[in-house]
Parts: structure tokens; C-alpha cells; sequence
């Protein structure tokens, strides 16, 4: 089917993925997901992928998000993956273990080129910052709908550590914070990207924002915050997305 892409995302818990109408942004089958291999090693991932091709009986195109800094489709980064991705070409690992032509792109942007081309940012101007928050915390920057890749804003530095050790939903269910504590770390993490980026609209998407009634309220940049529209979606329309240019 024409305009048709699988996308694939990558995440620290589990691997989904759904083919793609990009000229919709439409999923046009069911999500398949399967979990994340323990220790998430190249070889592991790639089988897990390779189960995820045949449930599809799919032999062409795949865009596929990767929670690591990618560069021209090497990983240059492995944030709860396995250090050993950190200079492997993935667009090169994953066909010749496929046969599938792949296109490799951050997660987080992943999720935000969605954003931007069908969801909560469609039609914003300025600069839009996405921020998806989870196992890690991932971010994508738009000027004007451009891209700017890899800004991996997670990792920067909050009360003395780097942020998403302190505000992702991981650390939330782990360390057992209510939603009112989780707030005011996370509050403080949006204060501190708003004071370096001043970006016209936030746009807050990953699994804690299902239970965004829990802490928006306790949030204080609210005029700059929107829920992302396309959920769990994100990312496998942004990866199919990308897949395309």
C-alpha cells in the first residue's frame, strides 16, 4: 500500500510498533508490542525486532525510534540500554539482520515530529519543546516546525544530578512519590527549561501523562503545558514519519 511505513519504538520497558498511513498519521493495524530483552544488548533488540517483522510479514521500509543521540544513524549515546550500542551504525546493524531498509531517528524526536505534523503542535509557530517522560525523560526542540536533534535535555543537571534521576516516572513509582511530590521536582525541571529555551508551548507526552489530573494543577508554567494528543502513538508515527524524508 502506498504512503504505508512500519514504525517502530523503541523503549526501556517494551518495543511497539504499527504500520503507518504517514500521509494521515493513522495507524492502519493494531499495536504489537513485545518487551524490552533484560540488559537490551544489540543482538537481543535486533531479535526482538526481527519477531516484531514477521508478526507483520513486513519486507520494506522501517522508521524506528531509539532512545539514544542518533547521528546519520549511528547511536552516539544509550540512555537504559546497553553501552555497547555507542558507535554502532543502526540503520547498516538492523538491515543486515532484517533485510529491511531502516531509518533511525531519537525517540523523543520521534514522538515530537509526530506531534508537530498531526498533534498537539500542528500549526504552532515559535519554538515548541516536547518532553516525553517515562523510563528516562526525552526531549525534542522545534523552531518554526524544524527539528533541531538530539538535544537530550533529560540529562541535563537538577539538584546536583542529572534531571531524570530525579523526575522521570520510573523514579516516581520506584522512590514511591505521590503525584503532588513528583510534581514539584518536575516543576522545578520546567522552570529550569523554560528559563533556558523560553519556549512558546511544552508540550508533556509518555505514560505519566495519562494521569495528567494528578499533577497539571500543581504545575505553575500551565499556560505553556499541553498534553500530547497522539499518546503512546507518538512515536511509531514520528519514527514512520521520519523514515520518509
Amino acid at each position: 500500500m502506498k504512503n504505508l511505513i512500519l514504525g517502530i519504538d523503541v523503549g526501556g520497558s517494551g518495543i511497539k510498533a504499527a504500520k503507518v498511513n504517514i500521509k494521515t498519521g493513522k495507524l492502519v493495524s493494531d499495536r504489537f508490542r513485545l518487551p524490552t530483552p533484560e540488559k537490551a544488548k544489540p543482538e537481543d533488540v535486533a531479535d526482538t525486532i526481527l519477531e516484531i517483522l514477521k508478526h507483520f510479514k513486513w519486507q520494506s521500509s522501517v522508521g524506528c525510534g531509539f532512545p539514544a543521540a542518533i547521528n546519520q544513524g549511528t547511536a552516539l549515546t544509550a540512555a537504559n540500554i546497553h553501552k555497547s550500542w555507542i558507535g554502532l551504525n543502526l540503520e547498516k546493524y538492523f538491515h543486515k539482520k532484517t533485510g529491511c531498509k531502516f531509518r533511525i531517528i531519537n525517540d523523543a524526536d520521534a514522538a515530537g515530529l509526530a506531534e508537530i505534523k498531526f498533534g498537539a503542535g500542528k500549526k504552532k509557530c515559535g519554538t515548541v519543546l516536547m518532553l516525553t517522560v517515562g523510563t528516562g525523560v526525552g526531549s525534542a526542540l522545534f523552531s518554526g516546525g524544524v527539528l533541531f536533534p538530539n538535544t537530550e535535555l533529560g540529562h541535563i543537571e537538577l539538584f546536583g544530578r542529572e534531571a531524570e534521576s530525579n523526575v522521570s516516572d520510573a523514579v516516581r513509582k520506584k522512590k514511591e512519590l505521590s503525584f503532588k511530590k513528583w510534581a514539584e521536582r518536575f516543576d522545578a525541571y520546567l522552570i529550569k527549561m523554560n528559563s533556558l529555551l523560553y519556549p512558546d508551548l511544552i508540550i508533556l507526552g509518555g505514560g505519566v501523562v495519562k494521569k495528567k489530573e494528578k499533577f497539571f494543577d500543581y504545575l505553575s508554567l500551565k499556560s505553556k503545558i499541553v498534553p500530547a494528543s497522539l499518546g503512546n502513538d507518538a512515536g511509531i508515527i514520528g519514527a514512520a514519519i521520519f523514515a520518509n524524508n
